[in-house]
Order: structure tokens, then C-alpha cells, then sequence
């Protein structure tokens, strides 16, 4: 990571000093031997002096040493009529006007270039502390010129229907005539949507790559500065830049930072962002698609850009970039494997199927950390048990063995867990549980069960949500069955379990005393769990409604976590033993145990 240094006022002083120095040294070593005016009357009268040049106010000359070597010397004068004196003792002299300007100029102009020297040099320090300082309406984007992008789509996994629709811009930007003969133009510009981590920045330097044209790459947020004018400034520059360069391809990321919708700010239309906005509304207008520069861009936030950047003409062609289904998580880890030495058991689809939910950034992230532990166990292939642990450490946080548990504390973890895997085990439609623990990771969890996704899901019915609230409050359950008592340890169960439960009454129209109907305030992010904040459009007595649905809901399904967890103390008790005693137990031991259970009854 390049360091900038910081700049401080000391290095000015520091540098003044020395200055004053070096001027000092410089007008030391111009001058010539001073001596004193009788000195140079002795030296005289000894006929040690051979020749002397005289000005109005001093003597100089050259003078024979003890060593009979020539010196150069200088005195002031002090008698007017010293000429006779000096045709007396037959020494050569001459008169001369005395003229200091070479010397006066150099000793004054060179420590003048010496100062601005140091303040150019500060001044470029500060730029590198400051970005944008002395650059004033000039774009920050990163230029990859074509023989600098060495990805390709084949570096981009998991995402064929995006990359299937951008082939279309790489055939354009390669043989742009095959469609301009015809009368057809490409889209001026490609917005590119998905959820974070997903690939939408690589995917666009995989389109440069392909098609080998110059590629510019800013974020959104770079655009936007304190002084007004300087955003609209930067993207006239950033568009005359790319018409030098075409064809070649824009790439903003982050462009809800730029384009957010118009008309919200307190400073109305003289805000320096709408200005911004509107200039390169403005610059998408004026350019030629015959010139080859195409503009994408890459937001997870489409919802709240502004209309006019997503009318034809403009941003007029959306590509989705979603999370990988299984088949997609499967191909992408197979593109980071590449570089990794592996065993030869490991399973990229047992791996895939345990990564439900994860995007691009996320499985490299979990090979990286794969990488790491094979490391820290001076190990020379990655191996399966590797990827499952960081699985688990992605998704619960780091093991912390030494964190010390009080043998009660411990006690009520265990029951907690294995609450929560009876339930789910006992349940149709649940996740199936791979481990149950009670060893602490993370910031606050004492333990945790893991389940895993089998397949893909992107509907749920309305038995599968509740039977999911059981499931969450099964380790409260758990607890009041064998304590007759409960402990704060359920508070993020209860959070998960009040979210699904509000969101069956309020958005999924599953409450039969509300009926089919939206009460959702605001409209959710497609790609990020964010409601903006916005006050309720119906009534108190709708509201009180909604309250009590919810509140029975979460009842009625915490009754059936304690039926299920009742009528099974048997394996309930056997399995905590079993935990406390290994620490880490399988679902299949589990499900072992309850089968032998019932199998007995």
C-alpha cells in the first residue's frame, strides 16, 4: 500500500535554516582572503605584493606567501592617493569599477529557486494527502489502457446470463460497422444491478479485457465535492477524455452516489451533486454512439436513482448480476481453485451446497481463509475439513476455545442448541442440521447449530415460515422446559423469529384476519435488507391489529417448539451428555439418537 507522507510546518523551517546556510556557504567561498589595511601596507613595503586592482572603496589583488605561492587578497581602502606609494615599490595596478551584479543576482535569486523548489515539493505532498488538490475540474479516473486488462470472461463464473447479454458490447466495440450499416446503435449506456459482491466491477473489466479498448474506472462518490461546479467540471472532463481515447468504456461504480433522485436535498437544485447529475444527463444526451464510448455503470441500490437516468436513451439497458445459484457457486469456486493446491477429496459441490446465499466476493473470501488455516496446520494441500471450518467461521465467527464458560452458563447453551436441532429435525420443510456445538465464536454466540441448505429455495410457503419460527424458538423452549426458566441468551432468535412473523402479517398477506393486503411502509432494497423510513399509511386499530397477529403468531408457534421438545425429553437429555462430553456433535449422531428413541417407543 503506497504511504503518503504527511506534510508539517517543521520541514519549511528546517528547509529556511538551510537555505540561510547554503547562502552563507556560497557567499564564503565567492569572496577572496580578507587581510587588514596595514597588513597590506607591510606586505607592501616587503615587496610581497605583485600586481592589485583598485576600486573606490577597496583593494584587491594577488600577494606572494611564506610559501612563495600567489594568493588572492582583499582589503578596504584607505588612503585616496596610494598610488605613489605603489610606483614606489614598482607594483602593477590598475583601476576598475567595481561590479556586484553577477554576485548580487546569484545571491539573491538561487536561494528564491531553492524556496519555491521546497513549496513545489510540498505542495505536490500535499496533493498526495489530498486527492483532487491542484487538480482542480480534472476526472480521478483510473485509465487501464487494452494491453493492461488481462481478464477475459472466462474470469467471470456464475453470472452467464450477464455475460451472455455483454457479448453483444464486446462484438460492438470490436466490429462496431456490423451494426452501423444497417442503422443500428448501441445502448448508450449499460447499468449493471446486483447485490454487493457479486461481480458487476469485474464483469465490466472483463468487457474492456475482451474487446481491448481503453477502460476508465471512478466511483460515483468521486464526482461530488464540497465546491460547487467542480463535480460537473470533472465529468466534461472524464467525456472529452474518452472521445480522445475511443472507442473505449466508462465504468462508474457506486453510481446511487452520484444518481441518487433529484429533489430530496435541502439545498435544492443549487446542490453540488444535482448539478453533477444534470451535467452528465447533459453529456449522455451529446455523445455520438458511432464514437465507441460506451458508459456503464454498477449500483446495488436501482431503487433510488433518479427517473431521467433510467429513461431510453440514456442507461437503457439493465443487466441483473444476482448471486449465484448452486451450479453458479460451483463454477466459481472451480475459477478460484485454480490457484490453489487442494486434496483430492475435496467436494466443490458439497462445498457449494453449503454456501447458500454467497456471492463472488464471498467464496473467495472462504478459499482465502481455507488457504490460511491449511497454513497455520503447516499443511501442503487444502483439505475438506479446511473449507468447512471456514464455512462455519464465515458464517458464525472465529472458535474461541479459551473463552472460559461457568458449568451452568454451559448447561443452558447445550440445552439451547440442541432446542433449536430437535426442533428442525422434527419438522417438515426445514433446513437439515449438519453440526451442533457449544463452543463460543464470534462477538456474543456460546454456541450455535448449523443448518444448511440442500437446494436452492427462492419461494417459501406459509407452513415452512412457521415451522422456521419453531425452529428459532426452540432453544427458548428448550430452556423453560429444563430450567423453568429463560435466559437472554434468545434475544437474536427472537429478533429473526419477530422479522419472518412481521413480514407474513405486513408484506406476504398471510394473516386471515388482515387479509390480502400490502402494509409494508416504503419500498425494500431488491438487493440490500434496507426499508426506508416512512410513517404508516393506515390506522390505529389496523396497526393494533397487526400487533396482536404477530404476537399470536410467535405464541402460538413457541407452543409448538415446547410440545415437540416435551414429548422428545428423552433424546433432549441424552444429547446434551453427548454435547457436553465432545463439545461438537453431527446432525447425523443426532438424528441417530432420535431414530433409536423412537424405534424404543
Amino acid at each position: 500500500m503506497e504511504k503518503h507522507q504527511k506534510f508539517s510546518i517543521g520541514y519549511v523551517l528546517l528547509a529556511i535554516w538551510g537555505v540561510l546556510i547554503l547562502q552563507n556557504l556560497m557567499v564564503s567561498t565567492m569572496s577572496i582572503k580578507v587581510i587588514p589595511y596595514s597588513e597590506f601596507i607591510s606586505q607592501l613595503k616587503l615587496n610581497k605584493i605583485t600586481e592589485i586592482a583598485i576600486t573606490a572603496n577597496q583593494i584587491q589583488g594577488k600577494r606572494i606567501t611564506g610559501e612563495g605561492e600567489t594568493e588572492l587578497f582583499r582589503t578596504v581602502r584607505v588612503d585616496p592617493d596610494i598610488s605613489g606609494m605603489l610606483e614606489q615599490y614598482h607594483v602593477s595596478f590598475k583601476g576598475e569599477i567595481e561590479s556586484t551584479l553577477l554576485r548580487d543576482l546569484f545571491s539573491w535569486f538561487a536561494p528564491i529557486l531553492i524556496f519555491f523548489g521546497i513549496w513545489y515539493f510540498a505542495l505536490k505532498k500535499m496533493q498526495g494527502a489530498q486527492t483532487g488538490f491542484m487538480t482542480i475540474g480534472k476526472n480521478k479516473a483510473k485509465i487501464y489502457m487494452e494491453n493492461e486488462l488481462n481478464i477475459g470472461f472466462s474470469d467471470v463464473a456464475g453470472v452467464d446470463e450477464a455475460k451472455a447479454e455483454l457479448v453483444e458490447i464486446v462484438e460492438f466495440l470490436k466490429e462496431p460497422e456490423r451494426y452501423t450499416r444497417i442503422g443500428g446503435k448501441m445502448p448508450k449506456g449499460i447499468l449493471l444491478v446486483g447485490p454487493p459482491g457479486t461481480g458487476k466491477t469485474l464483469l465490466a473489466k472483463a468487457v474492456a479485457g475482451e474487446s481491448k479498448v481503453p477502460f476508465f474506472s471512478l466511483s460515483g462518490s468521486e464526482f461530488v465535492e464540497m465546491f460547487v461546479g467542480l463535480g460537473a467540471a470533472r465529468v466534461r472532463d472524464l467525456f472529452v477524455q474518452a472521445k480522445e481515447k475511443a472507442p473505449c468504456i466508462i465504468f462508474i461504480d457506486e453510481l446511487d452516489a452520484l444518481g441518487k433522485a433529484r429533489g430530496f436535498s435541502g439545498m435544492g437544485g443549487h446542490d453540488e451533486r444535482e448539478q453533477t447529475l444534470n451535467q452528465l444527463l447533459v453529456e449522455m444526451d451529446g455523445f455520438d454512439q458511432r464514437a465507441g464510448v460506451i458508459l456503464m455503470a454498477a449500483t446495488n441500490r436501482p431503487e433510488i436513482l433518479d427517473p431521467a437516468l433510467l429513461r431510453p436513451g440514456r442507461f437503457d439497458r439493465q443487466i441483473l448480476v444476482d448471486r449465484p445459484d448452486k451450479k453458479g457457486r460451483e463454477d466459481i469456486l472451480k475459477v478460484h481453485l485454480k490457484k490453489v493446491t487442494t486434496e483430492p477429496d475435496v467436494d466443490v459441490e458439497r462445498i457449494a451446497a453449503m454456501t447458500s446465499g454467497m456471492v463472488g466476493a464471498d467464496l473467495e473470501n472462504l478459499i482465502n481463509e481455507a488457504t490460511l488455516l491449511t497454513a497455520r496446520r503447516n499443511k501442503d494441500r487444502v483439505g475438506m475439513s479446511e473449507f468447512t471450518e471456514a464455512v462455519e467461521r464465515i458464517i458464525a465467527g472465529l472458535e474461541k476455545k479459551n473463552r472460559l464458560i461457568n458449568p451452568v452458563e454451559k448447561e443452558i447453551v447445550a440445552y439451547h442448541e440442541l432446542g433449536h436441532a430437535i426442533v428442525a429435525m422434527t419438522l417438515p420443510g426445514t433446513d437439515p442440521v449438519q453440526k451442533v456445538t457449544i463452543i463460543p465464536r464470534g462477538i456474543a454466540a456460546l454456541g450455535y447449530t448449523m443448518q444448511t441448505p440442500t437446494e436452492d429455495r427462492y419461494l417459501m410457503k406459509k407452513s415452512e415460515l412457521l415451522n422456521k419460527i419453531s425452529t428459532l424458538l426452540g432453544g427458548r423452549a428448550a430452556e423453560q422446559i429444563m430450567f423453568n426458566e429463560i435466559s437472554t441468551g434468545a434475544h437474536n432468535d427472537l429478533s429473526r423469529a419477530t422479522d419472518i412473523a412481521r413480514s407474513m402479517v405486513k408484506e406476504y398477506g398471510m394473516s386471515p384476519r388482515l387479509g390480502q393486503v400490502y402494509f409494508a411502509s416504503g419500498q425494500r432494497s431488491p438487493f440490500m435488507n434496507v426499508m426506508p423510513e416512512k410513517p404508516n399509511e393506515y390506522s390505529e386499530a389496523t396497526a393494533q391489529l397487526i400487533d396482536t397477529e404477530i404476537q399470536e403468531i410467535i405464541s402460538s408457534q413457541y407452543h409448538q417448539a415446547l410440545d415437540i421438545l416435551k414429548s422428545r425429553q428423552t433424546v433432549l437429555k441424552e444429547a446434551f451428555k453427548l454435547l457436553l462430553e465432545k463439545e461438537t456433535i453431527e446432525g447425523r449422531e443426532l438424528r441417530e439418537l432420535m431414530d433409536s428413541n423412537a424405534a424404543k417407543q
